[in-house]
């Protein structure tokens, strides 16, 4: 069985050691903590300081713990508590609108599905928690993108793929689908990711206003839309279940 990688170990240490104590230190102060030499411990500094996990003060050039890494757990408690109180709304409206139910977060580059409801029929489908969509085409990733942020910077900055002739990949273009997504509250998907396929989607908030996830629904597109948009019933049952999950993980009345 391969032993532990002494340079994850190394940096785990002074994540672990700015985390206590005075939370500021300077170089000097990590290597003689740690019992390493300073170029080994500038490195891994350097590093760190490269991914966003910890952050240096130009002033004094003492380090402490990076945003990146308060965004990644607060993302870990957020996801739990999140999918936790999104169980009962998510059943409600996969069988209110006959569709499958999705619940999805920001992981790296795409949306990461952690809830996944059936459609309310006998058909063969499968279980699609774990899987990964991309953020700038389906309606959980345009939600996600038009109102986080930092899942707006991995969309603009990314690769948009031409998924189907429906996917919008230019930068100008899909500024201009996120401004509508804003303003209206909700994000559609028609045949931009899948042909034949449709969805919709709104974000879900926490106690701090701040967006931690999107649910929808996806279906065959002759279901979810008329006339070429979709359906009216649709859109307001994905987003009285987006506000009910947010109302129960704190945000209030919106």
């Amino acid at each position: 069985m391969p032993g532990p990688i002494q340079s994850l170990e190394r940096a785990a240490s002074i994540l672990r050691l700015l985390a206590g104590g005075e939370r500021r230190l300077g170089l000097s102060d990590v290597a003689s903590s740690l019992g390493l030499a300073k170029g080994t411990a500038h490195g891994i500094l350097r590093t760190l300081q490269q991914e966003g996990f910890v952050e240096q003060d130009p002033a004094t050039g003492r380090y402490q713990l990076g945003a990146e890494l308060l965004r990644l757990g607060n993302s870990y408690l957020d996801v739990h508590e999140l999918r936790a109180r999104a169980l009962v709304w998510t059943d409600d409206l996969a069988r209110s609108s006959g569709e499958a139910a999705y619940l999805g977060v920001l992981h790296q580059q795409g949306v990461l599905v952690v809830h996944h409801v059936f459609r309310p029929d006998d058909s063969r489908q499968v279980l699609e928690v774990g899987a990964m969509q991309p953020l700038h085409s389906t309606a959980l990733g345009k939600v996600l993108a038009a109102f986080d942020p930092v899942a707006h910077n991995e969309a603009a900055e990314g690769e948009r793929a031409a998924l189907t002739p429906r996917t919008v990949t230019g930068a100008a273009e899909f500024e201009e689908t996120l401004a509508l997504v804003r303003a209206q509250g909700w994000a559609a998907d028609l045949e931009e990711t899948w042909e034949g396929v449709a969805s919709v989607a709104a974000p879900v908030y926490d106690r701090r206003r701040m967006p931690v996830g999107a649910v929808g629904v996806t279906g065959a597109v002759e279901r979810v839309c008329e006339d070429g948009a979709v359906r009216p019933r649709l859109v307001a049952s994905v987003r009285d279940c987006a506000r009910a999950v947010s109302r129960d993980l704190g945000a209030g009345r919106f």
